[in-house]
């Protein structure tokens, strides 16, 4: 696994919406909310059958994707009737052994009230638990995500330090931590923000044993080639890119000019799909989303 992640070609799949982004999804996937109740058993039912659809298509493999971020439920689920024989397999596994993709927990409990021009993680609860049973169940490692709405640089230090403070954490546990500082596309301060952001990431990986290796899910920068320094970090195993509420034309577009940046895609990935379609096309939608993430992702140009 860590020989895939660090090396191949491809991008990280993100199939990690939880409570409070899942009804957007099912909404864009053409999920209606009466069809479930928020927050209970059946709105988790109905993610579990998109990302299973998604999961169980040809075009999902690992010949193009090194990996996939999951929610917690999602992990706890098994992938049903998909396997030689018909027999449910969970999820993780189906992953890696059918899929040949790398399995990746999303942990964050979600986020806490701006303040100093950021939104830090909330508390996580029983992470050391969470990471014992995800490590049991054949995960790589994790991601957590945090917001920044301002170039204000108490708030993005503030950031930085909590995202590698939980990080070295789920390190001890022997897990690689995704550590995700966004900044919002919209806000008014993006380049400064990324200035700030660049500089404290830095100060941080520095202060990393050689043996604690990262990675970094960034928003796509507002000049080319402006993480080189972090991708080329002895401590950074990869940097992935988030599409952020970006299409995925414009996501790809910025993409492809970054070297050494792959994907990280959640909305960008499942852009354009929808329960009532038929399965080729289905399936021909996503083999079309997945091969133009792929190509941006690889493109270096």
């Amino acid at each position: 696994m860590l020989e895939k992640v660090a090396h191949a070609d491809g991008f990280i799949a993100a199939l990690d919406q939880s409570g409070g982004s899942t009804p957007k999804a099912l909404r864009l996937y053409g999920i209606p909310d009466d069809a479930y109740e928020v927050g209970k058993e059946s709105m988790f039912d109905e993610i579990h059958k998109m990302r299973t659809r998604i999961i169980t298509s040809p075009s999902f493999n690992g010949d193009r994707i090194l990996g996939a971020i999951l929610f917690e439920d999602t992990m706890d689920r098994d992938i049903d009737g998909n396997t030689d024989d018909g027999a449910a397999m969970p999820t993780c596994q189906y992953l890696w052994e059918k899929k040949g993709i790398v399995p990746f927990l999303k942990v964050d409990k979600g986020l806490e009230d701006e303040k100093n021009g950021v939104q830090l993680m909330k508390p996580i609860p029983e992470l050391d638990e969470t990471l014992k049973k995800a490590k049991g169940k054949g995960v790589f490692g994790t991601k957590m995500r945090s917001l920044i709405k301002l170039a204000n640089v108490d708030g993005i230090r503030e950031i930085v330090n909590q995202q590698f403070m939980v990080g070295k954490q789920i390190l001890a546990e022997g897990l690689v931590p995704i550590l995700e500082p966004e900044i919002d596309i919209k806000s008014p301060e993006k380049d400064e923000a990324e200035v700030m952001l660049k500089a404290a990431l830095l100060n941080q990986l520095n202060l990393l044993k050689p043996e604690q290796k990262v990675m970094l899910k960034l928003t796509l920068p507002s000049f080319d080639h402006y993480y080189t320094d972090l991708i080329e970090h002895p401590n950074v195993l990869r940097v992935v890119a988030l599409s952020g509420g970006y299409t995925r034309e414009e996501a790809n577009h910025i993409l492809a000019k970054q070297k050494g940046m792959i994907a990280s895609f959640s909305r960008a990935l499942t852009e354009g799909l929808t329960d009532q379609m038929a399965v080729d096309e289905f399936d021909t939608v996503l083999d079309e989303s997945i091969g133009s993430i792929f190509f941006a992702s690889k493109a270096d140009v």
